[in-house]
This record gives structure tokens, sequence and C-alpha cells, in this order.
């Protein structure tokens, strides 16, 4: 038996590594916080803000926790979820995730988990944005927010995928609950929202082959207007901007009703005697040419407008002279 001397042996070569290793330090493998620029959906244009993005690589692929801005007094943090599922991930020691088909069920539960509360009924119109079609849920709180839960699976037709291509896949979540915006304004984010993340190589393309350009171009009997209205419906409007909060009066104030003004009044104008030479009187001082001031200055006299100017009278028609001469009337 030579236990004693293989302890030692194993002892020594533990203390050997030991002083030979690097004293690196690792971070554990788990989620991490990224920059908002670095997500991998980002929502519309005027749409809600992103205030953080929580990262986990998986061994094929990565998943984010995209929160958004939440003006809302339902629990919870509005939020994108997105899930990017390839052939291989940069963390193979997180573990992988299989691919899970939509189900009813599963969709109820993170409802459920994600909107405590709040009451949801599953649209059961086909709807389809830029990625595919998708589907969502909508509702409203006690206190009237409005919620909706949208759920997107991006991945190639089962044709695509024969041609050993196209096998990647998206999954996306969205939850939104707002105090004044509307359930079609929430539901413009899911018409809006752009997916950034990519994966490499084409094998694992998850959108499929690009379609082919519309069928009417260069036809006859198919106009194309600058407009949209005359070449395919409308979209849905981008981003949503949240209605002003109403004021309301307590008690409403007198009822106050506007008199009719009355007309202004004009003053009647004050005709000036008419301006011209200046004839001597008989009273008048021949030297000086001066007359006595008046003891009072009398009140003009408003006379009516003549069409003729008066007429000075001649020095000849004055007193005594008048009876000798003829002078106008």
């Amino acid at each position: 038996m030579h236990f004693p001397k293989t302890i030692s042996v194993v002892a020594v070569a533990a203390m050997i590594a030991g002083c030979t290793s690097t004293g690196g330090v690792r971070q554990p493998v788990g989620p991490e916080s990224v920059e908002p620029e670095k997500a991998l959906v980002i929502p519309p244009p005027g749409g809600p803000s992103i205030v953080g993005v929580v990262e986990q690589k998986r061994g094929n692929g990565v998943e984010q926790n995209i929160s958004l801005f939440t003006s809302s007094s339902v629990q919870g943090q509005n939020f994108l979820k997105a899930q990017f599922l390839g052939a291989s991930g940069s963390n193979p020691g997180a573990g992988s995730d299989s691919y899970r088909m939509i189900r009813a069920g599963d969709i109820g539960r993170e409802m459920a988990h994600s909107l405590p509360g709040v009451p949801m009924a599953t649209s059961a119109t086909f709807l389809q944005n830029s990625y595919g079609p998708f589907g969502y849920a909508s509702g409203h709180s006690r206190a009237g927010d409005t919620c909706i839960y949208a759920w997107q699976q991006i991945r190639s037709s089962q044709s695509a995928q024969t041609q050993a291509r196209n096998f990647g896949m998206i999954q996306i979540r969205l939850r939104l609950c707002d105090a004044r915006a509307t359930e079609r304004q929430l539901l413009g984010i899911v018409y809006g929202y752009t997916v950034t993340g990519t994966f490499d190589g084409d094998i694992w393309n998850p959108y499929g082959a690009p379609p082919p350009a519309d069928p009417t171009l260069g036809q006859t009997g198919a106009p194309i207007y600058p407009d949209a209205s005359g070449y395919r419906p409308n979209s849905m409007p981008i981003g949503y901007e949240p209605a002003p909060a109403v004021i309301r009066q307590s008690r409403p104030g007198p009822v106050r009703r506007a008199l009719p003004r009355a007309a202004p009044v004009q003053a009647a104008p004050v005709l000036q005697p008419p301006v011209g030479p200046r004839v001597p009187m008989p009273n008048d001082d021949t030297q000086t040419n001066a007359i006595e001031p008046p003891a009072y200055a009398p009140a003009p006299v408003q006379q009516a407008a003549r069409p003729i100017g008066a007429t000075v009278p001649s020095p000849d028609c004055i007193g005594d002279a008048a009876a000798t001469v003829a002078c106008p009337k």
C-alpha cells in the first residue's frame, strides 16, 4: 500500500497548478444589461421610448427583454421581448431553447403573468404587418387603462425550408398599457416596430426568399398615384401621442349674456368760417388798422355747409354809400 506517497504527489501537483493559474476573474453566465442602441427590435418613431435592454445569450441564439416607457396604473412594465434562435450562439454554457409552436394556452399564461388583473379578449381578425401575420389581445383595467398583448413568430414557410436553408426563427412579444391611448393607437406599434437583428449565414434566414415585384408594374389599366390611397390601402398610423388630460370644472359658473354694443357717438363737425382777405370796417383806426378785442370770445356757431362760398361785400356798399351804388343782394 503506497497511499501516503500517492497523496503527497497529488498535493504537490495541486500546488503547482495553483501557482501557475492566471487568477483571471470570470463573470458568471446570466443576463446582462446592454445599451438601448443594441436592441434587436425597436419601436417606431414617435412610439414609446426604450428605457433599458436586458440580454441573455443562449447556446443557439439570444434573448432580449426591451423595457419601454410606461404611463399606466397597471402593475408591470411595458416591454418588447425578442428571441432569436439559430444554429449556435455565443454562449453554449447557457443552454439552448427548442422550437415551440404558438399555442393558445401558452399565450394565456403569458398574458396572465404580464397583465395581472386585466381581462383580455383575443381578436379573431387576421392581421399582418411587414414581417407576416400576428395575433393580439386587448382589454381595459379597472382604472380605464387600455392594454394590448401581441405575439408574432417570424419564420420562413415549410416549402422554403425543404431547400436546406431558412431555418432561423424569431419570436416577438409586445405588452403595452397606456392611460390615455386607444386600442388602435397601441396596435399601431405592432405595425411600426423594426427588427434590427440578423443571423450569420443565409441558411438561417427567417424571412425566406424576397417577394417578387408587384405584377401590376408596367401593366395597362393599373394606375399608380403619388399617394398610397390610390395604390394600396393606407397603413396604420405609426406611434401615438397621448391625449391631453381633460380639465373638469367642479362648479359651473354663472352664464353671462353678451349685451348688444351701442353705436359709437360721433361729434358734429365744427365748421370754420371761410378765410379771405380782411376788409376794413368803418370803426377801424386808419393809422393802426387795429380792432379792439371783444370783452369775451363768443362761442362758435355751428352752421350747415354751403356749396357756394360766402360773398364779401364791396366797401362802397357799406353804410350810407349803399343807397347810391347798386350792390348785389
